[in-house]
């Protein structure tokens, strides 16, 4: 066997070893998901020291629940929470095709293609798939366009329940809500045991009064909203040990008793604590019929607050006077205690208008599950609305990589040969969808190859069911752009990551400092 560039000097070997090494972890990472992609998909079974258990088919929930110890699979881990945060649905697909690209690099500089110029190629490939993507992107015109319902169905796993009622939400939120670049409307998400699916006109709290005692429902709320603790300022034990810090004590305590008043003042019927509640306050609160919501999640508190209108304040805040104070309080229509699920709703908010969509499940072991899918069918509407839609399938994913197969000619010098590593690439997700659909990717990618060509069509893909070439446009099986977008980045961008380490190097362990 003929050497390469990389074997001809002593560094060679090593630096083939690591690529080779890394490229192994990364197809650890891939095979670990690659059995949940596409229509035909099935589900992983992840299993805890003590026997918890998560069933699922969401492959960010099953990297991030992994044991992931090598350097280089981190870095997939890191891909898959990056396509999730930014788009929230396509982690199977970004963590394939970032997998495929680092085995087809790893493949050219076997053959003796310097690294360097496979990275270059890489990029120079993804650039022009990026590109020819926007241009295919299609856009959704109305909450009505029945692709967008046909794209909640595919990110929903084809649930059409979860599907409708994505559907549903969005509408109440709006588009202009829905293309606001900081709002996340998978967010509005949520699941319980026992609950009936519903879009809720308001926000849920998923807390439990702080007594049994306190009202199960309010009517013309006056919400005030604490990012802190309903209790006096804390001293330390030292201060208190002297007879100056004791006096403090007991003026602080006056003064807390007074505050706690102010809520009377304002017409106070609903506190929603970040922190505990003393028990001072605990019976104030329950002898004048206030409701009391403590240690709510951060995110619930922004919510109730937005919606509400609330200003969320720190306990200093009750020094301020009862006008000041009025500014800062949320108002609703209702405030009711659901006993049988543990939440509070809020309804008729005066502040930013919202809504919760509740998703069913009949047994607490399922619950997380279609939480998580109905997330992603509300990140795979909000993405379309922003980005608009492309076939789906694997269907454009071939069409580029026979793009790309044509277009490398026009690439001169051995960056060709990374040019050729994405069109390899990209064909990976699509025969991992028929691998798991039961026929033999390499008779039906052929298959779609000849009817793409003969369609002159990038939306021809297969029938998962019967196996035959099929329009994913006329079938409904379509994609949001930006999660193809984002996929196709941040695989590229990760890959060429792992690619260009030369070598890895344990760090020395810290210093341990000496008691001497």
């Amino acid at each position: 066997m003929a050497s390469h560039p990389t074997e001809r000097d002593g560094s060679g070997d090593e630096r083939l070893s690591t690529l080779l090494h890394n490229m192994n972890a990364v197809q650890a990472i891939a095979s670990a998901v690659e059995g949940t992609i596409g229509p035909k998909g099935l589900d992983t079974m992840l299993v805890d020291e003590e026997g918890g258990v998560i069933i699922t088919n969401d492959g960010v929930t099953i990297l991030e629940e992994m044991e992931v110890r090598h350097p280089a699979a981190r870095l997939m881990i890191g891909l898959a929470r990056s396509q999730q945060r930014e788009v929230g649905d396509g982690t199977t697909t970004a963590t394939l095709l970032a997998a495929a690209l680092v085995t087809e690099g790893a493949a050219q500089v076997q053959r003796g293609v310097p690294v360097a110029k496979v990275i270059a190629g890489i990029e120079l490939g993804i650039n022009e798939a990026v590109a020819k993507l926007k241009e295919a992107a299609l856009p959704i015109e109305a909450f009505e366009d029945e692709r967008l319902f046909h794209i909640a169905y595919i990110a929903g796993r084809e649930q059409e329940d979860i599907a409708r009622l994505v559907i549903e939400g969005a509408k109440l939120i709006g588009r202009d809500k829905m293309l606001e670049p900081d709002f996340a409307f998978s967010e509005l998400v949520t699941a319980g045991e026992g609950a009936e699916n519903e879009v809720l006109n308001g926000v849920i709290i998923h807390q439990r009064p702080l007594s049994r005692e306190m009202p199960k429902r309010l009517d013309n709320v006056c919400l005030f909203v604490l990012n802190d603790a309903l209790a006096p300022e804390e001293m330390d034990d030292e201060a208190l040990g002297t007879e100056i810090g004791f006096q403090r004590y007991l003026q602080l305590k006056e003064e807390y008793r007074r505050n706690l008043k102010k809520l009377l003042e304002l017409g106070v019927n609903a506190v929603v604590l970040d922190r505990s509640c003393d028990s001072m306050a605990e019976e104030f609160c329950l002898d004048h019929g206030i409701v009391v919501l403590h240690r709510v999640f951060r995110s619930e508190r922004e919510r109730v607050a937005r919606y509400t209108g609330a200003r969320s304040l720190k306990r200093i805040a009750l020094n301020k006077s009862v006008e000041e104070l009025s500014h800062s309080l949320g108002y609703a229509e209702h405030l009711e205690y659901d006993e049988t699920l543990g939440q509070v709703r809020v309804i008729g908010g005066r502040g930013i208008s919202t809504a919760t969509m509740v998703i069913g499940a009949s047994t607490g072991e399922v619950v997380g599950e279609r939480e998580r899918i109905a997330k992603d069918a509300a990140a795979a509407v909000q993405a379309a609305l922003r980005g608009g839609y492309l076939p789906g399938g694997g269907s454009l994913e071939l069409f580029l990589s026979r793009h790309l197969e044509e277009w490398r000619t026009s690439v001169q010098g051995m960056e060709g040969f990374g040019v050729e590593a994405v069109a390899a690439a990209l064909r990976k997700p699509f025969a991992q969808m028929i691998r798991n659909a039961g026929f033999n990717p390499l008779e039906k990618i052929e298959q779609v190859k000849a009817a793409q060509a003969k369609a002159d069509s990038s939306s021809i893909g297969l029938d998962f069911d019967t196996g035959h070439c099929a329009d994913m446009l006329e079938s409904g099986v379509v994609d949001p752009a930006l999660v193809k977008l984002h996929a196709l980045k941040t695989a590229g961008e990760v890959s060429r990551a792992i690619l260009r380490i030369h070598t890895v190097i344990r760090k020395k362990s810290p210093a341990i400092p000496s008691n001497e």
